[in-house]
């Protein structure tokens, strides 16, 4: 039976990949490799080319779509007027024939890691490595190297020393100063140092990179231009820092922070605080006898600007050159979506969207969403079903300050905790209405909001400056926009964690879901509710996960959205993890860190696995829980039996079939 299944299995496997195969080869059938930006030198020639104004190096494979950064870059690049070229994975363990096809660019080389940091690409919260790659046709893994961007980049200047190397994208951007890397388990300097780069872009990249091709059109030098906004470069210590019109903070420098981990936590504070404030400050940190500059970001992008960049020309598909050998799994995922803003104010500890994309919301035009839309309704593949209408967070479109001179003042990293501030306009009503348009066009059947939607917005308990949209979108989504299960974020039930990871109390997330039951029941529905949760987070105690598996088989979950906690660059849960303090108040917050401490901890959210069952009840007879062995564990055995008779009565049942 076991060969049968695996057999039926490699099957379906098949027939997938033969499916995408014949959408793929009809969708170019028509098509040929010049309406996507050139990647190999005979597609650069067939443009008349002979030289390249950039040539951009990505660990992602090109994937000409909105979603996916290097052709995002490569498209504003285009839209400048200039010559520009992918070089989609190339390959750093051979001769480097990759690395020097394109030649050398007239302007520079751009360089990015891609759509993820490489290292939390390839290893798992635990360190393994991982046996498969989103963004590489067929998920097949190995196609990019450990730390890409200075893999890259250190290429590069070895074969090409006098062209400029700009570097830019997550990797780049979460490491743009002295940060812990979990994986080497230790602090490195900022990027620019390890990876020679001339300049780095940190964040959404779309306007600073204008700005630095405008100066180098107009005859600047690369290594000239220090006063862009949202980049950052490294001055020699013999060379003056240059001059600013704004206050700067100068940040402890590498060496402290390699000495002294207070000190370390407490650059952060100052490291997210200016990467969220509208009138930030620039940053200075001393660096192996150089000097590290971080220039304030960009003010948040006016609804023009975002709809310049989404409304560029995409073929919205991978390259040609992939046909053979598969999908791109990310691009599977997003290929019928629509990302309507960017931004995210909820600056969650533990998360890296708004250190990368700011906590402000940039949001696009009604205009330009629906003509989004309308593009994929004519995709040759496409069934009638739009998989996202969301963001980084969904229920954020248009959500903005009342007063923008509160906001410009504003220095909080967060606008929603500890409460959601006054001068939030948090109305729901622009997505309900744009919704409703994406239902009324004919071609679109079902429109599903699959991003993640914050539901303690959608409490009145906790948005109390609510102007009563609430249930009215609530149940727009309910009713129309769930594909099939509803997926949301409590992350936690211990008031301790939520409070470190920045999320709201336990008890609104209750009030969420008998709202989400209510109106399931009111129109016959029975779409489950489905809660994600993190282990092992700073703050977090086994006691703490003990409670949590009790409150949540309160509700009736058996939870299977759940993680451990995996630290990476740039938010305030890594630096607890690596220092032991807050970097707010520089007290001491418990973190689990050990592979002991981190499965006692994650072997309660499966409390209903046989296997588990003695080690919950001898770890809480341990805690001197013994309250809760009755909550956790109290009807297992009568599940179990349960389960037994129904695997048994299965059995019998393909018994008689065979």
């Amino acid at each position: 039976m076991h060969a049968k299944a695996l057999n039926r299995a490699a099957q379906r496997k098949h027939g997938r990949e033969r499916s995408f195969l014949c959408i793929f080869v009809a969708m170019n059938a028509n098509n040929d490799s010049s309406k996507w930006l050139p990647i190999t030198w005979k597609e650069v020639e067939s443009r008349g080319w002979s030289e390249l104004d950039v040539v951009i190096f990505s660990g992602d494979a090109y994937v000409d779509h909105p979603a996916f950064g290097s052709a995002v870059i490569g498209r504003i690049i285009e839209s400048e007027g200039l010559k520009v070229a992918i070089v989609p994975q190339p390959n750093w363990q051979d001769d480097l024939r990759d690395f020097k096809k394109m030649g050398r660019p007239r302007l520079f080389f751009g360089v990015t890691s891609g759509c993820m940091d490489s290292m939390v690409n390839h290893y798992t919260a635990a360190r393994r490595r991982r046996s498969t790659d989103a963004y590489t046709p067929g998920g097949i893994s190995g196609y990019r190297p450990d730390y890409a961007v200075t893999v890259y980049t250190n290429i590069l200047k070895d074969l090409y020393p006098d062209v400029p190397v700009l570097i830019g994208g997550i990797e780049a951007s979460l490491r743009r100063v002295t940060h812990y890397d979990y994986w080497s388990n230790k602090l490195f300097p900022t990027i620019l140092q390890d990876s020679k780069a001339d300049m780095l872009v940190y964040g959404m990249g779309e306007m600073p990179l204008r700005a630095i091709i405008q100066r180098l059109l107009a005859g600047d030098k690369m290594q000239e231009i220090k006063d862009v906004l949202q980049t950052a470069f490294l001055v020699d210590k013999e060379e003056q820092i240059p001059e600013y019109d704004r206050e700067t903070t100068y940040l402890a420098s590498h060496e402290t922070c390699l000495r002294n981990k207070k000190l370390f936590a407490a650059n952060f504070k100052h490291i997210e605080r200016e990467s969220n404030k509208v009138q930030a400050v620039r940053l200075i940190q001393r660096v192996k006898g150089r000097y590290l500059v971080v220039n304030p970001p960009y003010p948040p992008m006016t609804e023009q600007e975002i709809d310049t960049s989404f409304d560029l020309p995409y073929t919205r598909m991978p390259h040609p050159k992939y046909i053979k050998r598969g999908p791109v799994p990310a691009y599977e995922m997003i290929r019928f979506s629509v990302n309507m803003h960017r931004g995210c104010f909820g600056g969650c500890s533990f998360c890296t969207i708004s250190a990368h994309q700011g906590k402000f919301i940039a949001s696009r035009s009604e205009k330009s969403i629906l003509k989004e839309v309308d593009q994929i309704t004519k995709m040759p593949d496409y069934k009638g079903y739009i998989s996202d209408l969301g963001g980084p967070s969904a229920n954020m479109y248009r959500m903005k300050g009342k007063i923008q001179s509160i906001c410009d003042r504003c220095v909080s990293p967060s606008c929603i905790h500890p409460v959601i501030c006054s001068n939030l306009d948090t109305s729901h009503k622009p997505m309900t209405e744009l919704y409703r348009k994406v239902d009324a066009n004919p071609k679109v059947k079902k429109a599903f909001v699959s991003s993640g939607i914050r539901y303690d917005l959608l409490t009145e308990s906790y948005n109390k400056n609510h102007d009563g949209s609430l249930d009215e979108y609530m149940e727009q989504v309910v009713c129309r926009h769930v594909s099939g299960r509803l997926k949301v974020a409590p992350e936690h039930t211990s008031e301790a964690t939520l409070r470190v990871m920045r999320k709201p109390s336990f008890d609104h997330f209750r009030e969420f879901k008998r709202k989400f039951d209510r109106i399931n029941r009111k129109h016959n529905l029975k779409q489950p509710l489905i809660p994600y949760f993190i282990s092992s987070h700073p703050g977090c105690k086994e006691e703490d996960m003990a409670n949590l598996a009790a409150d949540t088989k309160e509700l009736g979950f058996r939870l299977e959205q759940v993680q451990d906690f995996t630290p990476t660059p740039m938010t305030v849960a890594t630096i607890i993890y690596y220092t032991g303090l807050h970097p707010y108040t520089l007290e001491p917050v418990f973190t689990a860190k050990n592979k002991h401490e981190k499965k006692n901890q994650h072997q309660f959210f499966f409390w209903y696995k046989r296997e588990n069952r003695r080690q919950i009840k001898e770890k809480l007879e341990k805690l001197g829980r013994e309250d809760l062995i009755e909550k956790i564990l109290g009807d297992h055995a009568k599940q179990n039996k349960k389960q037994f008779i129904k695997s048994k009565a299965r059995s019998k049942r393909k018994t008689r079939r065979r």
